[in-house]
């Protein structure tokens, strides 16, 4: 009975002693949020593909596109593996001029020396040459034909770069895992590197870029890592497991641009890293390796690749707008990516 007692006088007090709603006390109203007009489209920065660029092509056939470069005159050239192997493109896409039917047996990278002429790296001439811009052929670094480690032949380059004094460094390559100096007139000066992942050491050499101290930067694929030289050959630095970069180039503004795919854990029997790729990557840093902005562009088929799809990315370049120009190995095309500044999105 005491029990039952206890329980009505707590169950009283609950219902009693309990304040009705309109008598407790409220509490303070908090200030409205302001009203924002937030913009109906996306603000962003990035890239769109141009699938409509170039707009006139040439008669010849696209094979693996190796290649591009912004010439000079801001036209766009591009290196590919068929009939017609090199193709220079206006801005909007129109076809200026074309050359180099015979002369090249398998271009990988090309690019411009300080005075305008144009470099291109044969990988299957085992050979390095020098033209004109109208195609007149002006030096041949290496004997065509003839692959070698010693002062005058390679095997199997990748690509070149000219200093503003005429000197050439040269990363050779798929064989050989060593960088190259030649003078002015292709006359040997020095090499240096071997097979390995020690700084200084290559597993294949696939490009290589110069900045404006001077500085030569190696993509060093199969290591995954950019490795950085004064032209002596000193080892400087290296920046690992950001990419396995396949094509590496330095903007006027000491921008370096790379392009290639994740780095990949090595598998038993794989003779090069990343093929086939398992993503397709760009990424813009600094001089000192501060990862500026970075890219992951959708990976597409090899067949028929739809606009904006990478296969095997290859070869970048960048104009003086900030756009980009990729080519495709195994897509066998070169792409313009069109920078979207900071702003209002179109929505294309």
């Amino acid at each position: 009975m005491t029990d039952r007692r206890i329980f009505v006088g707590v169950l009283f007090l609950l219902i009693f002693a309990t304040p009705a709603a309109a008598d407790r006390p409220r509490p303070p109203e908090l200030p409205k949020p302001p009203q924002v007009d937030y913009p109906k489209i996306n603000t962003t920065v990035g890239y769109r593909v141009d699938p409509e660029w170039p707009k006139q092509r040439s008669e010849y056939l696209w094979e693996a596109m190796p290649a591009t470069a912004v010439g000079p005159d801001g036209n766009i050239w591009t290196l590919n593996r068929g009939e017609m192997p090199v193709q220079v493109y206006s801005p909007d896409g129109k076809l200026v001029r074309q050359w180099g039917k015979g002369a090249i047996l398998s271009g990988h990278q090309l690019r411009f020396g300080p005075k305008g002429d144009v470099w291109i790296a044969d990988t299957h001439a085992h050979a390095i040459y020098k033209f004109s811009p109208e195609g007149k052929l002006l030096m041949t670094i290496g004997t065509p034909g003839e692959p070698g480690d010693d002062e005058t032949h390679y095997k199997m380059p990748t690509d070149m770069v000219e200093t503003p004094a005429g000197d050439v460094f040269i990363s050779d390559g798929y064989r050989n895992n060593r960088v190259v100096h030649v003078d002015s007139s292709g006359k040997f000066v020095k090499k240096w590197g071997e097979l390995g992942a020690l700084p200084g050491q290559f597993s294949l050499p696939h490009s290589i870029a110069l900045d404006s101290r001077g500085r030569l930067y190696v993509a060093d694929r199969n290591n995954g890592r950019i490795q950085i030289f004064d032209q002596s050959g000193k080892f400087i630095d290296e920046w690992r497991n950001l990419a396995a970069p396949w094509t590496v180039r330095i903007t006027p503004e000491d921008e370096v641009w790379i392009c290639g795919a994740s780095p990949a854990q090595w598998q038993p029997g794989e003779a090069q890293l990343t093929i086939p790729p398992k993503d397709q990557l760009v990424m813009r840093l600094s001089t000192e390796g501060k990862v500026l902005s970075w890219w992951a562009l959708p990976l597409g088929p090899n067949d028929d690749p739809k606009p904006g799809q990478l296969a095997w990315v290859h070869g970048i370049s960048v104009d003086a707008e900030g756009n980009l120009y990729l080519g495709d190995i195994m897509g066998r095309r070169v792409q313009k990516f069109v920078a979207i500044k900071a702003g209002p999105s179109d929505g294309k």
